[in-house]
């Protein structure tokens, strides 16, 4: 009977090694996923890090474009405060279409309209001002 108690005894150990190597082959599992997770985590955290950084990047390159935009136009009007309003005027009309420069001199007509005291403007006159641009327009399409 000892030789049967003997072996029961060493089936047992066997038994035990062999959960203490699947309880240590599981918690060497663990140990791998939570490394996996820290790592997994440590680089969100750069990638933030790495976000942060370019919207910090961006607003500066943002401010100093505004910065410059702003001293072009400040240096601009600057230097239309000593031109000429009439010049400005014309320069303003280049490139306008017909329709734009009769609505121009049509605001000045207004604009003096005091002056002027009575304008007739005919229909003829009306329809030759707009043929042109009617036939322009016909022509585009």
């Amino acid at each position: 009977m000892s030789s049967e108690i003997a072996t029961e005894i060493t089936l047992e150990n066997k038994r035990r090694q062999v959960r203490e190597a699947q309880m240590e082959a599981e918690r060497a599992v663990q140990e791998r996923q939570l490394q996996i997770r820290r790592e997994e985590m440590a680089g969100k955290i750069a990638l933030e890090e790495q976000n942060r950084e370019l919207v910090t990047l961006s607003a500066a390159n943002a401010r100093a474009e505004a910065d410059a935009q702003a001293y072009a136009m400040t240096a601009m009007m600057k230097s239309f405060e000593e031109a000429d309003p009439k010049v400005l005027q014309a320069l303003a009309s280049v490139g306008m279409q017909p329709g734009q420069l009769m609505a121009l001199a049509f605001r000045d007509l207004a604009d003096n309209a005091t002056k002027i005291g009575q304008l007739n403007v005919s229909p003829d006159l009306l329809r030759e001002i707009l043929q042109p641009q009617e036939g322009k327009d016909r022509a585009g399409l």
